[in-house]
């Protein structure tokens, strides 16, 4: 079998692998405080000053029939809020992140430089910007804040249901102007749209599919997983120091998962430079990473699957995917097939070129910013 530079990547990726495996009360906002995202989670520090808050969410009970009593969950907001003549908020966007990511990603230049600035697709002038941090990511409640391996088994359906109530119960939002999410966030789109139909006027997933984490894309998330927990170092989840073995292998699989061949090539075109890139861009990841976070967040989707239940989906959506994505490979025969269930929804797959990025080009916006400014302009009259 002759494997093509990705998959030569992830095959040795692999190897390596593989030897180391031999009734809920009312949510009690914080008060927010304006702030600078710090430098050392995530993104570099950010231009754009957001204002941080907290909801506890108490006696929050997830699907597994665990319940922790108090559940943060952690956002990041930019604009204002304004309320229509009954009172209630309309102009809320909430943009979701994705797996190991965080709010914050959200305010890189490439998207937010793009999107919030005067007469661009979200400016905040206009819009109220919700970025959280979903369970076990960024500054809400993980397992890395003490119960390690013992924190309840979170999955995407949990998310949501923590996404609903920190609106509702936290910020007072009962409906919003669009639900944007990327990668995880693409399919927490999805599961919005299924379980609660009517709550955005429009949605925006970008880099996912409607169905169910199968074939290769859960065997790289069990790799990982697997991979972790071989590791002697690990200890079951009751580490003093982080398992550097298996942190490493586990960054270096994602990174051959989001990576972009022709992207690649074109930015270290010698075997110095990509080495050193390679080194330079692991060594920067694990520095934030948890192993038992890792654990969490590549397992929590291992429940999704929308695709059952695509007729529920009546909100306007923009779908948007990329061709250069190992991850949802531009092949699949599912955007064709979901688009004769969701009337109200459109697909489009971004061509690759050596300058779209992989998975992560849905983390560009010259990529799809006239796609939704056209959301935008074809739901605004949708109230």
């Amino acid at each position: 079998m002759t494997l093509s530079p990705i998959g030569s990547a992830l095959h040795s990726t692999l190897l390596l692998a593989a030897a180391l495996v031999a009734a809920p009360l009312a949510a009690q906002p914080v008060t927010p405080v304006a702030t600078t995202p710090p430098a050392a989670s995530g993104p570099a520090a950010s231009k754009w000053k957001t204002t941080e808050g907290e909801v506890t969410l108490r006696d929050f009970r997830f699907r597994s029939g665990q319940t922790m009593p108090a559940l943060r969950l952690h956002y990041a907001t930019l604009g204002t809020p304004h309320r229509d003549a009954a009172g209630q908020i309309d102009n809320a966007v909430m943009v979701l992140h994705g797996t190991g990511g965080s709010g914050k990603q959200f305010l890189v230049p490439q998207f937010a430089d793009q999107l919030y600035g005067p007469g661009q697709p979200l400016d905040i002038r206009r819009y109220y910007i919700i970025l959280p941090d979903n369970i076990g990511h960024g500054q809400s409640s993980k397992p890395s804040d003490g119960l390690r391996m013992a924190f309840p088994a979170y999955d995407y359906d949990d998310m949501v249901a923590g996404q609903h109530r920190m609106l509702t119960e936290g910020l007072g939002i009962t409906r919003l102007r669009l639900i944007m999410g990327t990668s995880m966030g693409c399919m927490h789109a999805f599961v919005w749209g299924e379980t609660h139909p009517d709550f955005a006027r429009a949605l925006m997933p970008m880099a996912c599919e409607p169905v169910e984490i199968a074939g290769l894309n859960r065997m790289w998330r069990q790799w990982l997983i697997d991979g972790i927990k071989a590791d002697p170092a690990w200890a079951k989840g009751d580490y003093k120091a982080q398992p550097a073995m298996s942190l490493r292998l586990a960054s270096s699989l994602a990174m051959v998962a989001g990576g972009a061949p022709l992207n690649l090539q074109k930015l270290y075109p010698t075997r110095d430079a990509a080495t050193g890139y390679a080194r330079e861009r692991v060594e920067k990841d694990i520095a934030t990473r948890d192993a038992n976070d890792m654990i969490y967040q590549f397992d929590s989707s291992r429940t999704y699957n929308p695709w059952p239940g695509l007729e529920k989906i009546t909100a306007p959506m923009t779908w948007i995917n990329s061709a250069d994505d190992f991850i949802n490979p531009r092949n699949f025969a599912y955007p064709a097939q979901a688009l004769k269930r969701m009337p109200n929804a459109r697909f489009r797959m971004i061509a690759e070129t050596d300058d779209t990025h992989g998975h992560g080009t849905h983390t560009w916006a010259v990529n799809w910013s006239r796609d939704l400014v056209d959301l935008l302009a074809r739901t605004e009259a949708a109230r």
